[in-house]
């Protein structure tokens, strides 16, 4: 969250990836942040560990709402 914030105060668009275990924590941060608009892209918890095609196929999955995100920002 806090790397998706500091890119979108630098005028940059961004996405946050947080996963969904940390969703709440998320909101919180963007919220204490000023920054509740930043655009947030919820993927599966875990994700470290998941393995490079398992990874892949995550990225192929959710490109889309990446790109959507980026367009409603």
């Amino acid at each position: 969250m806090r790397d998706g914030i500091a890119l979108a105060r630098q005028g940059r668009p961004a996405v946050a990836f947080v996963t969904a275990k940390f969703r709440p924590q998320g909101e919180f941060v963007a919220r204490a942040e000023g920054m509740p608009e930043v655009p947030q892209v919820i993927v599966p918890h875990p994700v470290a560990g998941i393995g490079t095609a398992a990874m892949a196929e995550l990225a192929r999955t959710m490109a889309d709402e990446v790109v959507l995100r980026l367009r409603e920002g």
